[in-house]
């Protein structure tokens, strides 16, 4: 078969090549350089690629302008096969674009992965609780499109420790109360009812879910889903810890840590095979041996998750957040037998993934058999390289690499954009794609571990092809898997990047969805692509007690980065200037006090000059605007963006909180006082934290009548 006799639609993704329409046709090169001629139909219209909670930026008008050498875009339109050779020719009816013009991608702004969280969370606090108190008992895992609870009154460990996730991460990247207080609440809940303490040998497991119902509380001890259906794997023990540790890296409170050393005393004491190195995948839920014959077909296994989701779930949040040579050693055993056991480049393109319990190859498992799932090719290359910055391994970078080399032909979608699911990991004769084992779609966590390792790849060794495909991924992601309708992201899209909408992948919610993924890409994207891509600043939040934290010292490194890449630039504590802080290290040495602190620190990367950092907190009572680093020439459109913003909450009193603010020029003083005439005469306006050089340029601009200086 030639070219097919019949029309159909679909998705091109590649870069303009040409750089002139004639009878509105130009040329497409694709991410592995093939060529398509596009024809602008009649009726094409054409939009930015825009976040959640934004409207619809219709660029129609401009379309033909925009259509600029260099230039990456989407051209979705219809394949038609004709004309006296039956050549096939392709008409496109929707053009998105990734960026204003040619070298911008929107999703690199400092801000766009902070503003999508504050959706995130957002969408998932009403779908869960709505307007009322939070409260876990209402919590639900099956959420359906438009997040709103079904009839399910099942509560799984992982969705909820995954949601709990969700929230911590987004206070640590908005500061924002309401994120802390559902991370602290459903951490609470989670230990309070889903986990069981073994003071006998000092461990601690967790339930697989409970049926909430407003007369009784049912546990479920044994897991219930199909694939380990009557035993404890190891994976949900992992994921339990999810949500605890990122709130613990928040808070410090030294009960929530307790309860994860004792789920790891159980993963070495149960899990852990002392004999052939490595973490069995289940144990059965009455002995709690791995070897019992009521497993079955999970008896005496090791897969990836049970040794690799340590590492990405909790284990390297835990080793931020304490710096223990105990978790540390973990978390390098794990990379280790992942480089030792993993890798079948003799007979696959991909990574084994499933084994007996002498690591021989299992490939007939269940569902998996002798098949790759993509997404986990994929985070073995992002962790393996989060993890060589702290053991400077060159195996780990060697197979991190290798991957990257192979995914994005093996894996990867080089015509749409975007990476699939589940493919058979040999080819069989005669063939050149990997089969599909059930369907080309593609899921929206495979996509955050394209972009997340592609981005480190980039950041870390600074070569140009992985920074393309990082940003071919995200542009991809942020096209087509953001739901602006119901709010949140889609669990699946089809290859050409439509939502698929059917059955359990419909929902928002269920035994494979929560807030985690999609969380979690937001925050490591944000970091990876700031600090070490094109080095802008970054604050975070914490909100320690002192009292319950070893010699009072908050580590505040976001991820395991590049020694040397990231320094502290400022710190407030509840809003105040604070400067006791080791830049280098990434630490505070917090206050004597026995109450919780919120604290506030900005991170810049250390070859880059300080830029300036915008963030805006919005009430009922008062908008303040929070400016850090410095205003220079350059910066000055981040800080138009940023005033506008607040003119637009039409404040009825603004604060401007420069306390984390270096040095500003003239331009960016007379910038800041020419929008504020904007204001309401009775907008009250107070201008915080300015140090001596600031508060003077205020005072020669003859500002210093129209504000209070506190």
């Amino acid at each position: 078969m030639k070219n097919p006799k019949f029309t159909f639609s679909d998705l091109i993704a590649g870069y303009v090549t040409s750089t002139e329409l004639k009878d509105d046709v130009f040329t497409l090169e694709t991410s592995d350089g093939r060529s398509f001629n596009v024809k602008l139909s009649a009726n094409v219209y054409a939009e930015l690629i825009r976040n959640l909670g934004e409207p619809f930026l219709d660029h129609t008008n401009e379309l033909r302008n925009k259509i600029e050498k260099g230039r990456y875009l989407y051209a979705y339109g219809i394949f038609y096969t004709d004309g006296p050779n039956d050549s096939l020719s392709f008409e496109a009816k929707h053009i998105v674009f990734v960026g204003n013009d040619a070298h911008e991608y929107r999703f690199e702004q400092q801000d766009w992965w902070i503003q999508q969280i504050k959706e995130l969370g957002d969408f998932y606090l009403h779908a869960q609780f709505g307007s009322d108190e939070i409260d876990y008992k209402n919590y639900r895992t099956s959420l359906n499109l438009e997040g709103q609870h079904t009839t399910n009154v099942r509560q799984e460990t992982d969705t909820i420790s995954r949601l709990v996730y969700g929230f911590a991460t987004a206070y640590m990247m908005t500061g924002e109360e309401r994120y802390l207080e559902a991370a602290d609440k459903g951490t609470d809940y989670l230990i309070n009812h889903l986990c069981n303490i073994k003071p006998d040998d000092n461990t601690a497991f967790w339930y697989h879910a409970l049926d909430q119902t407003p007369d009784k509380e049912k546990k479920i001890f044994a897991s219930e889903f199909g694939d380990d259906y009557d035993a404890i794997p190891a994976y949900e023990q992992i994921y339990a810890l999810a949500g605890p540790t990122q709130t613990y890296r928040i808070t410090g409170n030294p009960q929530i840590l307790n309860i994860i050393e004792k789920t790891i005393n159980l993963f070495d004491k149960y899990y852990l095979d002392k004999e052939r190195e490595g973490y069995f995948s289940h144990i059965d839920p009455v002995n709690f041996d791995p070897r019992n014959e009521t497993l079955g077909h999970n008896r005496a296994r090791k897969n990836w998750n049970s040794v690799g989701d340590h590492a990405p779930a909790y284990l390297i949040n835990l080793v931020l957040a304490t710096d223990d040579e105990r978790y540390k050693q973990m978390l390098e055993y794990t990379a280790d037998t992942i480089t030792k056991y993993f890798p079948d480049y003799a007979n696959s393109l991909f990574v084994q993934e499933k084994f007996h319990e002498d690591w021989s190859h299992d490939q007939t498992w269940g569902w998996q058999q002798n098949r790759a799932v993509v997404g986990h090719n994929l985070k073995i290359a992002w962790n393996l390289m989060r993890m060589h910055n702290m053991f400077d391994k060159d195996e780990y970078v060697a197979l991190a690499e290798k991957i990257a080399e192979l995914m994005p032909e093996a894996g990867g979608d080089q015509q749409r954009g975007g990476w699939y699911d589940v493919v058979e990991r040999t080819l069989a004769e005669g063939e050149t794609y990997h089969r599909f084992a059930w369907h080309d779609r593609k899921a929206w966590w495979q996509q955050e571990q394209g972009i997340l390792a592609y981005l480190i790849l980039a950041g870390i060794l600074n070569k140009d092809q992985y920074l393309k495909l990082a940003r071919e991924s995200s542009s991809f992601y942020n096209a087509w898997f953001l739901d602006h309708e119901s709010g949140g992201v889609y669990f699946n899209v089809l290859a050409n990047g439509l939502p698929y909408l059917l059955g359990t992948e419909r929902n928002k919610g269920s035994h494979s969805m929560s807030g985690y993924h999609s969380f979690e890409l937001t925050y490591l994207a944000s970091v990876y692509s700031n600090l070490l891509v094109t080095k802008q600043p970054m604050q975070f939040f914490f909100k320690p007690n002192p009292a319950g934290i070893e010699h009072r010292i908050l580590r505040v490194q976001p991820d395991i980065l590049p020694a040397g890449s990231v320094q502290i630039a400022a710190v407030t504590i509840d809003g105040k200037a604070y400067d006791t802080f080791d830049a280098e290290a990434l630490t505070i040495e917090l206050p004597d006090v026995k109450h919780n602190v919120k604290v506030c620190v900005t991170l810049t990367p250390v070859d880059a000059a300080q830029r300036l950092l915008t963030r805006l907190d919005v009430n009922s009572q008062r908008s303040t605007l929070y400016l850090a680093g410095e205003i220079d020439q350059p910066s000055l459109p981040s800080l138009k963006r940023a005033l506008d913003e607040l003119l637009n909450s039409q404040p009825a009193a603004v604060t401007l909180d420069v306390s984390s603010l270096k040095d500003a020029d003239d331009t960016g003083i007379r910038t800041i006082i020419f929008e504020f005439q904007k204001l309401s005469s009775s907008c009250k306006i107070t201008i915080s934290g300015a140090n001596a050089a600031i508060s003077s340029k205020f005072e020669n601009n003859h500002f210093a009548d129209s504000a209070t200086f506190v």
